[in-house]
């Protein structure tokens, strides 16, 4: 079998893509190289003068490296990013997330066209602008068209349903096209203005509404001259805040680069037209050398799955420093924009100018959000230190119970993670009933209490049965809240101590409200094995976390329990049936107009339906047996 070092000794010194793999043959980490050679070596060789906090923990983790030789830098660029995709290394730098980039798309073939916001745009003769490089971003445009150009926002449904004019016209942002009569002329000025703001011919736009404004005024309409005024305001506002830069109006994106340690930050500037159109930053904790993470970074960034999902690339990229193969990276690139990208490194200019700009705001994101980020350890030490945690409470888990009339009862358990909302790790329950027959008197705890007992049990259990599996796990929290007071907080720890858990901290955290005395409560948490609570108020600072969770896991569970109500009463019979299928069902009834009428039918009558099998026929009247069973009794 050849070793690691003998792979080293007979690496080619041609462009490709290496793999390093760990132990099994995982894939830890994709690379591409102009030179397999020298690229790959440099990992393994160690170098007084080289200090990439990498190479120590490659030298241990690696056991093995693959190497792809391509024919070009670009097929180099371009394998890599399909292995990365494949592999999903562990070590690699992942930064794409399809769902960050939304387009505007706006309705032409409708009479009255309205913009909205898509992920994913479709050939169905809409126009789309975009993908913007933010959602905030797009959203931001959209606001802003919305605020000065009045196009209707509602659904195409809600249009229809509509008897009376909404809000939005009363705000005087939108001229109700639903009810009242409207100019199709006017409104179609206002659709094409809106094109021209998003396809950025602000000059064009600009001269259309002067003039549209001066005639409205010499005819003494004088409303409409004052709405064609504001509109001109907001476009001068959006060129005062987009800076010129360049003269020659060519597109431009500007990377500007941070590092402290394992810590990068990394600045993205939009240059568009020749202004500065918008400035975004990413945070990322790598061990990678600087070039390599430039260079996952333009790779992943402008490289999409499809090009409807792949975000606007410019005509002109300036980074800090040089990546491995840019030459292939920047012609893959050209291939993926339609026209020639050029990746270039400033060294004079205003070139240079706008990339210390760029790194400028890379280094005060940095230093802000570790500003903000050691306020969040202050805060969390305070929380430690007021509700007496052995750990600091980095991870905290909030339960509230929700139902309607003591139905549709649902239970929510939302997550922090550092002082942030954590919703990858929001959890909901439909409560299933049945009494906490581990309570000291269950005949007494009323449902609220017998809800709260079965989600906590459900939720501790899953962490108890996961804890030590390979698989991915849902922990245990530092601090487990819940919605209430003494009472709320005897049930969670009854249904943490059933399971064994004694060490878990759980507090309840009680709304604020007036007593019979008509004393003013104000919020206030309950520990376990002290008789007065704490008032929120006196401790803010470190307190302040678990109002907020408290508030999101009600919105949580309100929103859970909606939707289980809204399920309930669109419940059908024929969702009861077994085996048969959305589509068939939506046959059947279009077919027959109601449920009764399809246990009523004939076979050779259900028969007729598309898409019904025998199968389908026999679970029908197998389910019919049943209701008239119960019926019966």
């Amino acid at each position: 079998m050849t070793t690691l070092e003998e792979k080293l000794e007979g690496l080619p010194a041609q462009p490709g893509v290496y793999l390093f793999k760990g132990k099994l043959g995982v894939v830890l980490y994709v690379g591409k190289a102009k030179s397999l050679k020298s690229r790959v070596r440099s990992y393994f060789q160690a170098s007084s003068g080289d200090e990439r906090a990498m190479l120590p923990f490659l030298l241990e983790v690696i056991i093995d490296v693959e190497t792809i030789v391509t024919a070009s830098e670009k097929e180099a660029a371009i394998l890599e990013n399909t292995l990365i995709k494949q592999h999903q290394p562990r070590y690699n730098i992942k930064l794409r997330d399809d769902k960050e980039f939304l387009s505007i798309r706006l309705s032409l073939d409708h009479k009255w066209p309205r913009l909205d916001v898509v992920r994913r745009p479709k050939k169905d003769g809409a126009r789309y602008f975009g993908p913007f490089h933010s959602a905030s971003a797009a959203r931001r445009s959209l606001h802003l068209i919305n605020k000065h150009f009045q196009l209707r926002t509602c659904t195409d449904g809600e249009l229809e349903r509509r008897r009376r004019p909404c809000l939005q016209h009363q705000i005087k942002r939108c001229p109700a096209p639903c009810v009242l009569p409207i100019d199709a002329e006017w409104y179609r000025e206002q659709v094409d203005a809106v094109e021209k703001f998003l396809d950025g011919r602000h000059d064009e736009l600009s001269g259309e509404l002067t003039k549209r404004m001066a005639d409205a005024s010499r005819t003494m309409a004088f409303e409409l001259a004052a709405a064609y005024r504001d509109q001109l305001r907001a476009l001068e506002k959006v060129h005062e805040d987009q800076r010129i830069v360049f003269e020659d109006q060519i597109d431009r994106d500007v990377v500007g680069y941070f590092r402290d340690g394992e810590a990068v930050e990394l600045a993205l500037v939009y240059v568009r037209g020749g202004r500065i159109a918008d400035v975004s930053t990413r945070s990322l904790k790598t061990a990678l050398p600087d070039a390599e993470v430039i260079a996952a970074f333009v790779s992943q960034h402008y490289a999409g799955d499809d090009e409807e999902g792949a975000i606007p690339i410019p005509r002109e990229i300036l980074l800090p420093l040089e990546p491995e193969a840019s030459e292939g990276i920047a012609e893959w690139l050209s291939d993926c924009a339609g026209h020639r990208v050029v990746i270039t490194i400033p060294k004079r200019g205003s070139k240079l100018k706008l990339l210390r700009l760029a790194t400028d705001n890379a280094r005060h994101a940095f230093h802000e959000k570790r500003r903000v980020s050691d306020d969040v350890q202050e805060r969390l030490a305070a929380l430690q230190e007021v509700l007496r945690l052995p750990v600091p409470p980095i991870r905290i888990e909030c339960c509230d119970i929700s139902h309607l009339g003591g139905g549709d009862t649902s239970g929510a358990v939302v997550a922090m993670h550092n002082g942030e909302l954590d919703k990858k790790r929001y959890r909901s329950f439909h409560v299933r009933g049945g009494k906490p027959s581990s309570l000291r008197d269950p005949a007494q705890i009323n449902d609220d209490y017998a809800s709260m007992y079965e989600v906590l049990s459900r939720r501790f259990l899953r962490g108890i049965k996961e804890q030590g599996s390979d698989e991915k796990v849902w922990e245990l929290p530092d601090l487990f809240v819940v919605d209430g007071g003494r009472g709320q907080l005897g049930v969670a720890l009854a249904a943490a101590h059933d399971l064994g858990l004694h060490d878990l901290a759980i507090v309840s955290l009680a709304k604020e409200r007036e007593n019979v005395a008509g004393e003013q409560l104000v919020e206030r948490v309950y520990l376990p094995g002290q008789k007065n609570p704490i008032a929120v108020h006196s401790h803010a600072k470190a307190l302040a976390f678990l109002p907020r969770l408290r508030d999101e896991a009600h919105r949580f569970s309100n929103t859970i329990r909606e939707k289980l109500g809204t399920r309930r009463r669109l419940k059908s019979q024929l969702d009861d049936v077994k085996g048969l299928g959305p589509l068939t069902k939506k046959n059947l009834l279009r077919h027959f107009g109601d449920v009764a009428a399809i246990f009523a039918a004939s076979d050779d009558a259900l028969r007729a339906v598309e898409g019904v099998r025998t199968r389908h026929i026999e679970a029908i009247r197998a389910h019919g047996k049943c209701i008239s069973a119960i019926t019966d009794n």
